[in-house]
């Protein structure tokens, strides 16, 4: 885990918070990828700051698989025309849990932090264009796709930090268009 996101950890936790993440970590670079393991490690520190933090208690490896779990689910893992692609059983049987312990402890992850899926904290960069909630916003009172506004509104969204990027610049350097 890097030094900031360690340091946001209360010091009790961070010895637990370790031992998962390297789980994770290990995990991910042999079976999935990096992206995966940062979003594990956010979502790591994320529970070990709640008071009092669930990962106190438990087997570390359970932990581990239900993060990597919770993950996955939000971002459709299991979906074979995904990249990467890992069907739930067989993530368990990597992780050396049973399918039905890492199902219900990433059920528990999701709960406690008000995780959906297609949740867009925790959703890859991969996947962020396909996935409509990160594009929601309300406008003169009505929910709506902002992608379907005018660039200027576009633009102030972006800059308001409501959306990844202004859509049809998400190459630029300055997705505003500023010079």
């Amino acid at each position: 885990m890097a030094k900031s996101e360690l340091e946001s950890v209360p010091v009790l936790v961070r010895p637990v918070v370790e031992e998962i993440t390297a789980i994770t970590n290990e995990f991910c670079s042999e079976h999935l990828d990096e992206e995966y393991a940062q979003l594990s490690r956010r979502l790591t520190a994320k529970l070990a700051r709640k008071r009092p933090s669930p990962l106190v208690r438990g087997d570390r490896r359970i932990w581990a698989a239900g993060i990597v779990y919770a993950i996955g689910r939000v971002n459709f893992l299991s979906d074979p025309s995904q990249r990467p692609h890992l069907r739930t059983d067989e993530m368990a049987g990597l992780l050396g849990v049973k399918p039905h312990t890492m199902a219900n402890k990433g059920r528990l992850v999701m709960d406690t932090l008000g995780i959906s899926v297609m949740d867009p904290e925790w959703t890859r960069q991969d996947m962020i264009e396909k996935n409509p909630l990160v594009w929601l916003v309300e406008f003169n009172g009505l929910v709506v796709d902002v992608r379907m506004l005018p660039e200027e509104f576009q633009v102030e969204a972006w800059r308001r930090g409501l959306i990844p990027f202004v859509p049809g610049r998400a190459g630029d350097e300055d997705p505003a268009g500023r010079s």
